[in-house]
C-alpha cells in the first residue's frame, strides 16, 4: 500500500500543480487513496518534495514546474525569496519570519548552505531561529541575510 502511495504521489506532483498538502491529499483520493495529513507529511519527507512558489516538486526535477537545469534541492537564495519576510538579531540568535508553512523549508535550506557563523536552526510554522557562536557573528548572518531579502 506504501508503495502504491508514494508511486501515487509521484504521479500526481510530475503531472499537475500541487499548491498545498491537503490539495495532493484530495488529488490522492480521487485516486482512492486516503491519507492523512501525518502520513502524508512522512511521505512527503521520504519522497524529498519541495515546495515552491509554484508548488510541490520532485528532487529531481521530474515536475511540470521543475527548473531542467537544476537537480538538486532549492538553494537558500531560492527559499528566502519565496518564503522570507523579515529578519532582526536577538543577541546571538538571528529571527527570520516567514510566510506561514515557510520556516522548515528555509531553515533546512540554511542548514545546507553551512555558514561557518551558524551553529544551528530551529523552525516553527513561520519563524526560524538561527543560533550563532556570539553576538558579532549573529550581526554578520543578519545582515547577510537582510541583503538577500531585499535584493
Amino acid at each position: 500500500m506504501k508503495t502504491q502511495r508514494l508511486s501515487a504521489i509521484r504521479d500526481v506532483v510530475a503531472s499537475s500543480p500541487v499548491a498545498s498538502q491537503d490539495e495532493l491529499r484530495r488529488k490522492l483520493r480521487r485516486r482512492g487513496i486516503h491519507v492523512t495529513q501525518a502520513t502524508l507529511s512522512r511521505d512527503i519527507h521520504e519522497l524529498r518534495l519541495s515546495k515552491g512558489p509554484g508548488g510541490y516538486v520532485l528532487p529531481n526535477g521530474n515536475g511540470i514546474h521543475a527548473s531542467a537545469e537544476d537537480d538538486g534541492p532549492p538553494s537558500f537564495e531560492e527559499m528566502l525569496e519565496s518564503f522570507g519576510l523579515r529578519v532582526r538579531q536577538a543577541m546571538n540568535q538571528v529571527v527570520v519570519s516567514t510566510v506561514l508553512g515557510g520556516a522548515q523549508p528555509v531553515a533546512a535550506a540554511l542548514d545546507r548552505v553551512g555558514w561557518p557563523e551558524v551553529v544551528g536552526t530551529i523552525a516553527g510554522d513561520d519563524t526560524v531561529l538561527v543560533i550563532c557562536a556570539d553576538q558579532r557573528k549573529a550581526g554578520d548572518v543578519e545582515d547577510r541575510i537582510r541583503t538577500l531579502l531585499e535584493s
